[in-house]
C-alpha cells in the first residue's frame, strides 16, 4: 500500500470491516479512477483506448 491511503488517518478505523472497506475503496480508486501523469488518463482510459 502507498503512504497516501494511510496520511492522515491515523484513528479512523474503528474496526475491521471499516480497514478492509478503506483499503477496497483506495484499491477501486488506484486502478480505476487515478490520473498516470506518463500517459496524463487514469488506467481504465488508457486500457480503452487500447482496444
Amino acid at each position: 500500500m502507498k503512504v497516501e491511503m494511510w496520511y492522515g488517518k491515523e484513528n479512523e478505523f474503528e474496526n475491521e470491516k471499516d480497514l478492509i472497506q478503506a483499503i477496497e475503496e483506495y484499491i477501486d480508486y488506484y486502478n480505476n479512477v487515478r490520473i498516470v501523469t506518463k500517459y496524463r488518463m487514469s488506467p481504465i482510459e488508457y486500457r480503452n483506448s487500447m482496444i
